[in-house]
């Protein structure tokens, strides 16, 4: 039967992926074909299954159905094409189509794995990414790009806790991850956040309808050398549906509905965007632990700032901190200096955002509005700091304005 490759094919994908479903022998054809409310990603996933349980005629309608919404869906054509070919003669693999550039072909498979596990691998509520440790308060939402899983997530800010809303697939740089420099290809990874939004008019087709600038390199990429500039978050051509995981200059690519769906979320200078390659998820106990943790460092350090001792005060900074234009020894000796004319220092931290970087470095970002008062000055400034882990303490390494 011409149908038993392309079935064996698509069986030990979904055993590879841990895809299994109980189905409904008795529904109609057109209920069982239909288009998942979860969207593309659900949908192909109902296909596959369809596929590995040898019901090719409910795959192809549900191929066929999900073409309609989504006509220049490149990896439904391809898996329509395959089955419709089955039909007349024997399949030889994923996308047995003739004459085929092998190049496009290895992209469309990439993204049907891609797809599949960003959905299969889902987190559920109980779980939060180690990188959002604190929101502030009007920080309504925050995005987590997994350049690992090809997946954007929409977190909402539920009093603190960043709850998952969405998730999108999502492409990146063609070379990768971790840009170092101007022109490789690669997607940043670190803590970025949206500085404006460009109309369709402004970019033109081929960036789709709309983007989202991010602050790429922020300090901590100047600091550690990286150069480069345009990471936006942007859509696609007219013509197209959606791009192969590993195909940009090194922007975050998503479906132009997608972006569009995400774009009431996006609060221009506000929203965090974070980066990683691969996301750590913990529990809520975890995680409300690790928080707990560094916000009692912050405090302490806010505390020693208060007592005017300068030596409690700098236990806090690290061995190679610098400002925007002092190292370490300047910066005490400014404190020194400062400290000596005071009687009393008060220092209120407002509007706190705590950002674990998914770099290689432990590293947090930590921002806030920082109201000083003392008895001669008095002045209210919105604040930027890096603390890294170093001989097991957590410790200043920049600090700067926001």
């Amino acid at each position: 039967m011409s149908f038993k490759l392309l079935f064996r094919i698509f069986s030990r994908l979904a055993i590879c992926l841990g895809i299994f479903v109980s189905y409904n022998a008795r529904a109609p054809l057109g209920v069982m074909a239909g288009v998942s409310d979860a969207g593309a990603d659900a949908t192909l996933m109902l296909i596959y299954r369809d596929i590995a349980q040898n019901k090719l005629d409910v795959a192809l309608a549900r191929t066929e159905n999900l073409l309609k919404l989504y006509p220049n869906f490149r990896l439904a054509n391809l898996i329509q094409g395959d089955l419709l070919l089955a039909r007349s003669q024997a399949i030889t693999g994923f996308g047995n189509v003739p004459n085929a550039p092998p190049d496009r072909l290895k992209d469309l498979r990439d993204e049907a794995l891609a797809r599949l596990r960003g959905f299969k691998n889902k987190p559920t509520r109980e779980y939060v990414p180690r990188n959002l440790v604190q929101l502030q308060p009007d920080q309504a939402y925050a995005i987590v790009v997994d350049t690992l899983q090809s997946r954007l997530y929409l977190f909402r800010n539920d009093k603190g806790r960043p709850m998952l809303i969405a998730d999108y697939y999502a492409s990146q740089g063609r070379a990768g991850d971790f840009k170092q420099r101007e022109g490789d290809l690669k997607t940043p990874v670190g803590v970025y956040h949206v500085t404006s939004e460009l109309s369709a008019s402004q970019i033109g087709d081929e960036y789709g309808k709309h983007a989202f600038p991010l602050n790429y390199p922020n300090e901590w990429d100047r600091i550690q050398g990286r150069n480069g500039h345009g990471i936006w978050l942007h859509g696609v051509p007219a013509n197209t549906y959606a791009r192969p995981p590993k195909t940009s200059e090194g922007c975050v690519v998503l479906a132009n509905q997608d972006l569009t769906a995400l774009s009431p979320y996006m609060q221009i200078g506000v929203t965090p965007v974070i980066i990683s390659s691969g996301v750590e998820w913990l529990k809520l106990n975890d995680w409300e632990h690790e928080r707990a943790t560094l916000d009692k460092e912050i405090e302490e350090w806010r505390q020693d700032w208060e007592s005017r001792d300068t030596n409690r005060y700098m236990r806090h900074y690290s061995k190679n901190f610098r400002s925007t234009d002092q190292n370490l020894q300047a910066w005490e000796n400014q404190k020194r200096s400062v400290n000596a004319q005071k009687t009393w220092v008060k220092v209120s931290l407002n509007k706190l955002s705590v950002f674990r970087s998914p770099g290689k470095d432990e590293l947090i970002q930590v921002s806030f509005e920082q109201d000083y008062r003392s008895n001669n000055l008095s002045n209210v400034s919105r604040k930027l700091q890096y603390w890294i882990k170093e001989d097991g303490h957590w410790k200043i390494i920049f600090e700067g304005a926001a």
